[in-house]
């Protein structure tokens, strides 16, 4: 698993959001982007992490964020979690894993003893140029708008 660095430029990517539409890297040129990658829609932790953001949205607006969710979880899947959560941000339903790659967010992973390959769950921060600045590999799936601000 090759993961993104800090100082690595993101490979320009396209994938559908939970309702269908197109969504790629080169919508966000200008922005500062967060990128948060998460195991599967509607578990804990992934629930847990994506309303801490939903409730600091404002707080990472006005830092100048966009944000993406990304999992490879199917279009349906996506937009129920985004639905029932009332995420104001776009979920990524990268049922193929171009963006998960693309990151090098999918590998090895260890849960209960068993060993599966699965995404892993960090969160990447882009500027303006499409540079990672910082890359959160220990994600606390309570406070990560705190994280993200620090």
């Amino acid at each position: 698993m090759k993961t993104l660095q800090a100082g690595d430029q993101v490979p320009d990517f396209t994938v559908k959001d939970e309702q269908g539409n197109d969504v790629s890297l080169s919508d966000f040129k200008g922005k500062k982007l967060i990128v948060f990658f998460y195991p599967k829609a509607s578990t804990p932790g992934c629930t847990a992490e994506a309303c801490n953001l939903r409730d600091n949205y404002e707080v990472l607006k006005e830092a100048g964020y966009s944000l993406l969710g990304v999992s490879a979880d199917s279009e349906k899947r996506q937009a129920n979690f985004k639905d029932k959560y009332k995420f104001p941000f776009p979920l990524l339903a990268d049922e193929d894993k171009t963006v998960i790659n693309a990151f090098g967010v999918w590998g090895p992973k260890k849960f209960m003893g068993k060993e599966y390959d699965g995404i892993h769950r960090k969160t990447f921060l882009i500027n303006e140029e499409g540079l990672v600045e910082r890359v959160i590999d220990k994600v606390k799936t309570k406070d990560h708008a705190a994280q993200i601000l620090e």
